[in-house]
């Protein structure tokens, strides 16, 4: 960076024009301009990522590896890790110990006695033994004065072809990321984490970014249980803003588990109002798809630790027949060609698509398999059972999801979105009563444990 300017201290187009300069400063000094690494200044931007300066960088540079000791942020330094976004690869740096203010050796913070021992066993000498993978970088003012740098990698090399038979090797940059993700492919996936749960990322986060800004619950579904009715009612209560609507999704943002998370949080951000322009106190999304996500609980649970789960439940074969029908409305060509009773009675040699069908058909009504998942990640307390029947209940007159205000009357909202569609015959329900008979038990006694409520429909399965 031309200045050594932190990038979300810039505008994206000031960034840009930094780099425009800094690389005609190379060209016209016969620096090399194609290595296809850059680092930023103070680790800015590569993670808490902000979005300019990756776009900067392919931009300009061509830019596909970086890397930062800021992902995650842990200690010690060798459980670092990699990730890739926005095709950029971003290996973990390792800490030798050295920064900008660590010039003279009887200036290191407990001298001498103190860094000898990191390089003779102690944690630069761990940190090498242990990463298959070591990146390290220093300052130029410890090259330039009493050459601390250099005394300190050349001991450790020296330690370590003493005392190990490690067979040291160094490659560039862009072997080096190749190398680093086939070592580890788990890896290229990121975990967007909580800028404001660490210090150091609240200070190289960009100023106008807040944590506010992050709902404070989630409506995780699952499908044709009512969210969407749950959600319009929400948003009639002052206190309770919801995220803006997605031009691809409606009013679902689809976030945590699709291909949207690897837009990063930035992009997750721009869904929601920021405090000062709004009056509500409680953002929160819907995403009804989240509920079944195998990957769903843990990036929640990095990016909103303390967010509250709102999970709807209703008798499993009748949301079960509410998806196939809504397939069908969608005009899914699977659900056109087959039968609902076809689709539930569908083998494991039965046609892939009649199969993935079963599957989406069948799978989210398992509740306590994927609730016991999400409680992995969360307590109960942060867990919330809404329970369908007491609070919203179907109009067949308004063909809608209506809020249940007494006992026998409710209240709609007057724009239509359920559909009509025949009852289920006794034999299709009979067979989704057997096979959800053991996952309902799970459910029992999962909500007995957790001191919720039996809803009445489930006792009314289980007798």
């Amino acid at each position: 960076m031309w200045g050594h300017t932190q990038p979300h201290k810039l505008t994206p187009a000031g960034l840009e024009a930094q780099m425009q300069r800094n690389k005609q400063f190379a060209i016209d000094h016969g620096i090399p301009t194609d290595s296809g690494y850059s680092v930023a200044p103070h680790h800015s931007g590569v993670y808490p990522v902000h979005e300019p300066l990756y776009d900067a960088w392919k931009k300009v540079w061509n830019v596909r590896v970086t890397s930062s000791e800021e992902y995650p942020h842990l200690y010690p330094a060798r459980l670092r890790r990699g990730f890739i976004h926005r095709n950029i690869m971003v290996l973990p740096r390792q800490t030798c110990g050295l920064f900008t203010h660590t010039i003279f050796i009887n200036k290191y913070p407990g001298g001498r006695t103190v860094l000898d021992k990191s390089i003779h066993g102690g944690e630069l000498f761990q940190s090498i033994v242990f990463n298959p993978i070591s990146i390290f970088m220093t300052h130029l003012s410890n090259y330039g004065n009493d050459r601390l740098a250099l005394y300190t990698f050349e001991s450790v090399i020296k330690f370590i072809k003493c005392w190990t038979n490690l067979n040291l090797q160094t490659v560039p940059p862009l072997q080096l990321g190749e190398k680093y993700f086939h070592l580890y492919p788990e890896e290229k996936d990121p975990i967007w984490g909580d800028p404001c749960a660490d210090r150091r990322h609240m200070e190289i986060w960009s100023k106008n970014k807040t944590c506010e800004q992050l709902p404070k619950f989630l409506v995780i579904g699952p499908q044709k249980t009512g969210t969407t009715a749950l959600y319009t009612f929400l948003t009639m209560h002052p206190a309770i803003v919801a995220n803006y609507p997605s031009p691809e999704t409606f009013e679902e943002i689809q976030f945590f588990n699709g291909k949207n998370y690897y837009k990063g949080i930035d992009w997750y951000m721009q869904f929601f109002p920021i405090p000062k322009n709004s009056s509500g106190k409680y953002l929160f999304e819907k995403s009804a798809t989240y509920f079944e996500g195998e990957v769903v609980p843990k990036r929640v649970k990095s990016l909103l630790p303390s967010a509250k789960l709102v999970a709807i439940i209703i008798p499993p074969g009748r949301r079960a027949y509410s998806w196939y029908h809504h397939m069908r409305a969608h005009n899914d060509p699977t659900a056109l060609q087959y039968s609902f009773y076809q689709v539930i009675t569908a083998t494991d040699s039965s046609p892939r698509q009649l199969r993935d069908l079963r599957n989406k058909c069948l799978n989210p009504g398992m509740y306590a398999k994927h609730i016991e998942r999400w409680l992995d990640y969360f307590p109960a307390s942060q867990y919330i059972f809404y329970n369908y029947t007491e609070h919203l209940r179907y109009d067949k007159r308004k063909g809608f999801y209506c809020q249940v205000i007494e006992e026998d009357k409710t209240k709609c909202l007057g724009r239509g979105k359920g559909r009509v569609y025949p009852p289920m015959n006794e034999s299709e329900s009979k067979i989704l009563k057997d096979f959800y008979q053991s996952y309902n038990v799970a459910l029992e006694k999962l909500i007995t444990r957790l001191d919720y409520p039996v809803p009445g429909w489930l006792e009314d399965d289980l007798q």
